[in-house]
Protein backbone atom coordinates (compact mmCIF):
# COMPACT_ATOMS: atom_id res chain seq x y z
CA UNK A 1 0.00 0.00 0.00
CA UNK A 2 1.14 3.25 -1.20
CA UNK A 3 0.62 6.67 0.72
CA UNK A 4 -1.82 9.40 -1.06
CA UNK A 5 -2.74 12.89 -0.80
CA UNK A 6 -6.40 13.77 -2.47
CA UNK A 7 -7.10 17.46 -3.36
CA UNK A 8 -10.86 18.02 -4.39
CA UNK A 9 -12.80 21.04 -5.19
CA UNK A 10 -16.74 20.77 -4.95
CA UNK A 11 -19.20 22.88 -6.37
CA UNK A 12 -19.85 26.27 -4.53
CA UNK A 13 -23.40 26.30 -5.20
CA UNK A 14 -24.13 23.38 -2.56
CA UNK A 15 -25.11 23.64 1.01
CA UNK A 16 -22.93 22.56 3.18
CA UNK A 17 -24.05 19.91 4.52
CA UNK A 18 -24.45 18.40 0.79
CA UNK A 19 -20.69 19.08 0.13
CA UNK A 20 -19.95 17.43 3.57
CA UNK A 21 -21.86 14.49 2.06
CA UNK A 22 -19.94 14.61 -1.23
CA UNK A 23 -16.25 14.58 1.32
CA UNK A 24 -18.15 11.17 3.03
CA UNK A 25 -18.45 9.54 -0.56
CA UNK A 26 -15.27 10.50 -1.51
CA UNK A 27 -14.03 8.62 1.88
CA UNK A 28 -16.22 5.93 1.16
CA UNK A 29 -14.88 5.38 -2.29
CA UNK A 30 -11.25 5.61 -0.90
CA UNK A 31 -12.59 2.49 1.71
CA UNK A 32 -14.35 0.13 -0.49
CA UNK A 33 -11.02 -0.04 -2.74
CA UNK A 34 -9.26 -1.69 -0.25
CA UNK A 35 -7.59 1.98 1.16
CA UNK A 36 -7.65 3.57 4.42
CA UNK A 37 -8.13 7.19 5.27
CA UNK A 38 -5.70 8.45 7.73
CA UNK A 39 -6.41 12.42 7.78
CA UNK A 40 -8.98 14.67 6.58
CA UNK A 41 -9.51 18.16 5.96
CA UNK A 42 -11.93 20.25 5.15
CA UNK A 43 -10.48 23.42 4.19
CA UNK A 44 -14.00 25.32 3.23
CA UNK A 45 -14.96 27.65 0.16
CA UNK A 46 -12.48 29.51 -1.16
CA UNK A 47 -12.10 31.27 -4.38
CA UNK A 48 -10.42 29.64 -7.15
CA UNK A 49 -7.12 31.15 -8.82
CA UNK A 50 -8.76 30.84 -12.11
CA UNK A 51 -12.20 30.10 -13.36
CA UNK A 52 -13.05 26.01 -13.94
CA UNK A 53 -16.14 25.42 -15.35
CA UNK A 54 -17.57 28.56 -14.72
CA UNK A 55 -17.18 28.43 -11.21
CA UNK A 56 -14.60 31.16 -9.58
CA UNK A 57 -14.88 29.59 -5.89
CA UNK A 58 -15.42 26.03 -4.42
CA UNK A 59 -15.36 23.81 -1.32
CA UNK A 60 -11.41 22.54 -0.91
CA UNK A 61 -11.28 19.04 0.75
CA UNK A 62 -7.89 17.49 1.42
CA UNK A 63 -7.30 13.73 2.53
CA UNK A 64 -4.51 11.84 3.03
CA UNK A 65 -4.84 7.91 2.55
CA UNK A 66 -3.21 5.02 1.67
CA UNK A 67 -4.15 2.43 -0.84
CA UNK A 68 -3.06 -0.23 -3.28
CA UNK A 69 -1.86 1.40 -6.78
CA UNK A 70 -4.80 -0.25 -8.57
CA UNK A 71 -7.29 1.92 -6.39
CA UNK A 72 -6.30 5.14 -7.59
CA UNK A 73 -7.41 4.56 -11.27
CA UNK A 74 -11.36 3.86 -9.66
CA UNK A 75 -10.77 6.22 -6.91
CA UNK A 76 -10.30 9.10 -10.31
CA UNK A 77 -12.96 7.12 -12.42
CA UNK A 78 -15.47 7.83 -9.45
CA UNK A 79 -14.47 11.53 -8.93
CA UNK A 80 -15.40 12.10 -12.87
CA UNK A 81 -18.54 11.08 -12.79
CA UNK A 82 -19.73 12.68 -9.74
CA UNK A 83 -20.67 15.93 -10.81
CA UNK A 84 -20.42 17.99 -7.62
CA UNK A 85 -16.53 17.20 -7.61
CA UNK A 86 -15.46 20.07 -9.78
CA UNK A 87 -11.39 18.79 -9.97
CA UNK A 88 -9.27 16.24 -8.13
CA UNK A 89 -5.63 15.61 -7.95
CA UNK A 90 -3.97 12.62 -6.42
CA UNK A 91 -0.70 12.42 -5.63
CA UNK A 92 1.82 9.94 -4.43
CA UNK A 93 3.61 10.71 -1.04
Amino acid sequence: MNNYEGLFIIKPELKEEDAKNVFKAIGEAITKNSGSVKKEEAWGKRQLAYPMKKFKEGYYYKVDFAAPSDAITKLDSVCKLNADIIRSMITKR
